[in-house]
């Protein structure tokens, strides 16, 4: 009787630990979604000008960098987190089968680890961006050729979905979660893994517009269907066939008078 009721206490236990579960990633989607929407309809494109990288008068350079990296979280918070939240019930499952204490907190610090790499790769984004912001007001020649190479690079990032590389590193991204290790190893093993599967897909909303809320919605999709879907990777290839002809077009458009 004694182990007949633990069981039933500790599956209401999970269904609570479950419930909440639900109800932060749901609060959090909301407010990281409604954040960047906020700051997308207050700031300009920050590809549609060098100024736009650039501070703001009476604005340091590490006040910027530090807003910019800040958004940058908040917007892959959004973006990523339906794709990330079907990974973290998995992991909280073995954890759970496991036997495995401090459900919650381990979710937590996975996720908070997930987002921190998604931080780093903002740091590199702004210092290499602004770097070209830098080389654009030097040479103008290079604000003329821009567009172009904004095509290029949404081709090369399409032609990179048929890649062996794509599929294994899809394939790594989707791989089910194994209850080892501790929990920020976890979550910084995943953020890298599918940092790296949608590095294509990161390109072109870099090219087309770090804060366009359209190219936002589209790119989270791409990303949400290529690792949720069943057939994931056939789900990236027609996501590269789009690109492909997107960035066609796009080199397209920039080479007519």
């Amino acid at each position: 009787m004694t182990s007949t009721l633990s069981s039933v206490e500790v599956s209401r236990e999970q269904a609570v630990s479950e419930r909440g579960f639900q109800a932060v990633s749901a609060l959090l989607f909301i407010s990281s979604a409604t954040a960047t929407v906020v700051w997308c309809n207050a700031m300009p494109a920050m590809t549609e000008m060098p100024m736009a990288w650039m501070p703001m008068c009476g604005q340091t350079w590490q006040s910027f960098a530090a807003s910019f990296i800040g958004m940058w979280t908040v917007m892959m918070t959004a973006m990523m987190l339906p794709s990330l939240l079907p990974m973290l019930r998995r992991y909280r499952v073995a954890l759970h089968v496991a036997g495995k204490p401090n459900v919650d907190a381990h979710t937590a610090l996975a996720g908070t680890a997930y987002f921190a790499v998604w931080g780093l790769i903002g740091a590199m984004v702004f210092a290499l961006s602004a770097a070209l912001a830098q080389l654009e007001m030097t040479w103008p020649v290079l604000a003329r050729v821009a567009p172009v190479a904004s095509g290029a690079v949404v081709l090369a990032a399409g032609t990179l979905q048929f890649s062996a590389w794509k599929a294994r590193q899809l394939a790594i991204c989707r791989a089910r979660p194994a209850p080892g290790g501790d929990a920020w190893r976890f979550g910084l093993r995943l953020g890298l893994r599918c940092a790296a599967s949608c590095a294509g897909l990161t390109a072109i909303l870099l090219v087309t517009g770090v804060m366009d809320l359209r190219a936002m919605a589209v790119v989270s999709a791409a990303i949400t269907l290529e690792r949720l879907a069943s057939a994931g990777q056939r789900m990236a290839r027609y996501i590269g066939v789009v690109a492909i002809g997107a960035g066609l077009l796009l080199m397209l458009r920039a080479a007519l008078p």
